[in-house]
């Protein structure tokens, strides 16, 4: 699916909508409302076209007799990216489903949400960072993910107007500053959350792999 198909319902039940109006035809009316409801459905509901989540980037770790410790993970994190003074920086811990219906039946994981909300063109860049027990370890992981709002899919419909960067190419420098230091800064805090907790459990914290695997390839 893609824009143009978008375009064409919308266009095609703007016509059926104008006939049914003119012609005074109430079927054919609502046939075209019907054909343009479902248009921008398909394009701007959570997971459509234009507002379908990404992952872009995401860093993990399992670490060793671990359980029990998640919340501890979660928390220093959170500690440590507020010790940052990194700028304009938004945290809340959600339960989050990967879609309605797991939702409903109750699989939900508990994460921590980073959005930087200084620079409007990377609301749609968000961070993940979840810890959970797996066995008697602890899986911790971090996720980079891409989903506009609803008026930046809107807007993206519209033709040359790029408010919504995709791609790392449709950064200017400014944006891929900001978004590498964003994401770069929530990683380092993690990793020191991550560093404490094997210190604590008397492991050794210099094996960690602190590469990222993305477009970014953070470390």
């Amino acid at each position: 699916m893609s824009k143009a198909i978008i375009w064409f319902l919308v266009g095609l039940g703007f016509l059926f909508f104008l006939f049914g109006l003119v012609g005074e035809e109430v079927a054919v009316l609502i046939i075209g409302l019907l054909l343009i409801a479902g248009g921008f459905y398909l394009g701007l509901r959570p997971g459509g076209l234009l507002r379908k989540e990404e992952v872009l980037d995401t860093w993990g770790i399992l670490i060793e007799k671990g359980k029990g410790k998640a919340g501890q993970v979660l928390e220093d994190t959170e500690v440590f990216i507020k010790e940052s003074k990194a700028p304009s920086i938004d945290m809340e811990t959600r339960e989050l489903a990967p879609g309605i219906v797991r939702g409903i039946l109750g699989v939900k994981r508990k994460f921590l949400v980073v959005t930087d909300e200084r620079n409007f063109r990377l609301e749609a860049y968000q961070i993940f960072v979840n810890a959970r027990d797996y066995g008697d370890n602890l899986d911790v992981s971090w996720y980079l993910t891409f989903r506009p709002s609803l008026w930046q899919a809107f807007l993206s419909l519209i033709p040359y107007v790029n408010v919504v960067p995709r791609t790392l190419s449709d950064l200017d420098l400014f944006d891929q500053q900001d978004l590498r230091a964003y994401t770069t800064n929530a990683h380092h805090c993690l990793l020191k959350a991550v560093e404490k907790l094997m210190v604590d459990l008397h492991q050794d914290p210099s094996k960690i792999e602190r590469k990222s695997r993305g477009f970014l390839g953070i470390s």
